[in-house]
């Protein structure tokens, strides 16, 4: 499992009803369902993805988080998460208000675009960064909407979601030791992990 995968796994509980949305190969539904006996299914765009984890026995459909989330019931989770998508749909506000709706919880990863090192690329290139997190050319990466850290956080503020949980950690895996800073999290975690219920 990738070190997101292993942390999301962390925050969720023996026996949730858990949604994985943008589940991918369903690494993260497999890992729940035999190691904390959870109702773990998954909704995935990509049809090979959907295919590889239904041969696997594992319970994906083929759908969109822009679009299928409207039609799960109010409270039909425990926990939804969205794992490295957010930066990918179109409508990252309403994924995250549709992902509240259906679920008690929502747990988000992303990779955060305020990394010093995208920051420093970009200032000394004057060009869009790669990085192993962010590796995709600008031209051909489904990353359409970057965020960094503190632009989540002000997003949670303004539409007043808790903020349970937060973690910032590296590519290795390694939790931040300035997570308590929200200013050096910003700058020196690839990526971040919120754990948000509805205020």
């Amino acid at each position: 499992m990738r070190v997101d995968q292993q942390l999301i796994a962390e925050m969720i509980p023996a026996k949730a009803r858990v949604l994985d949305v943008g589940s991918g190969d369903g690494t993260l539904i497999d890992y729940l369902y035999r190691t904390r006996g959870c109702d773990a299914r998954g909704i995935e765009i990509d049809m090979q993805s959907v295919t590889q984890s239904v041969a696997h026995g594992l319970p994906v459909m083929h759908g969109d988080a822009d679009h299928d989330l409207a039609h799960y019931p109010d409270d039909a989770f425990d926990y939804v998460v969205l794992q490295r998508t957010l930066q990918a749909v179109e409508r990252p506000r309403e994924v995250l208000r549709q992902m509240l709706r259906i679920g008690r919880h929502a747990i988000i990863s992303f990779p955060n675009f305020g990394h010093w090192r995208l920051r420093l690329q970009l200032l000394t290139t004057g060009r869009m960064p790669m990085t192993s997190v962010w590796s995709t050319p600008w031209y051909s990466t489904p990353n359409i909407h970057p965020c960094t850290i503190r632009d989540f956080l002000a997003l949670c503020e303004e539409d007043g979601y808790v903020v349970q949980q937060w973690l910032a950690v590296d590519e290795d895996g390694l939790k931040a030791p300035w997570r308590r800073s929200i200013r050096f999290a910003n700058l020196f975690g690839e990526q971040a992990l919120f754990l948000l219920s509805r205020g």
